[in-house]
């Protein structure tokens, strides 16, 4: 995996796991990675396609595998949780697309985990007879994905608000799947907010069940 960290320091940092979508491309990931790491967030990104050589995954592909990934982000998770330079009460995954959904259906089994942040992805409807917990959740989705639509968001949204979960939402008008420069940046902004408000220390709240 990939590593992003601050300064040398004593203190030990909120984590965060990074994962990207269909197409690969770690080194995607590693851009908002730099920024938290700027901001003081420990980020790591598995290459978790290494575990069933995957290049790029379609639909059938996704769902083969779905179970070996996410076996493999419970892996990283353990792995960040052990780092002398984590707090380990303080982990968030941060997805894109198929990486949301990872994101998500980890964080509805995996109690480690206590913020999320979905960049237009879903939460699978498989999941729902699965789930035991939850954490606060950020939805960035666009309005005309094509690829994942944004009824996948307002999905999540209803999961949410059903079990009591503290969420934040943005749907962009217009925007497809995959952010412009522009409203990349305004996403970007609001995830870092929050995962100040959510992971920061002495700033999380506790974890609803």
């Amino acid at each position: 995996m990939d590593c992003f960290l601050p300064n040398a320091g004593a203190e030990r940092l909120p984590a965060i796991v990074g994962l990207h979508g269909s197409g690969g491309g770690y080194p995607l990931v590693a851009v908002p990675g730099r920024l938290l790491a700027a901001h003081g967030f420990a980020v790591y990104v598995p290459h978790y396609f290494e575990r069933t050589d995957t290049i790029t995954a379609d639909l059938s592909t996704a769902k083969r595998n779905f179970p070996a990934w996410m076996k493999t982000i419970w892996d990283a998770v353990s792995f960040v949780s052990r780092q002398p330079r984590v707090a380990h009460d303080q982990m968030g995954l941060l997805g894109f697309s198929l990486g949301a959904y990872l994101s998500l259906s980890s964080a509805a089994i995996d109690d480690r985990i206590h913020a999320v942040i979905d960049f237009f992805g879903g939460f699978p409807k498989e999941m729902k007879l699965l789930m035991r917990r939850f954490c606060p959740v950020l939805i960035l989705h666009g309005d005309a994905d094509e690829t994942v639509p944004v009824a996948e968001a307002h999905h999540l949204q209803e999961v949410c608000e059903k079990r009591n979960i503290p969420y934040e939402m943005k749907i962009y008008p217009g925007v497809g799947h995959g952010f412009s420069q522009e409203v990349m940046q305004d996403a970007g902004q609001r995830a870092l907010s929050f995962l100040q408000k959510h992971l920061a220390s002495g700033a999380r709240q506790p974890t609803p069940k």
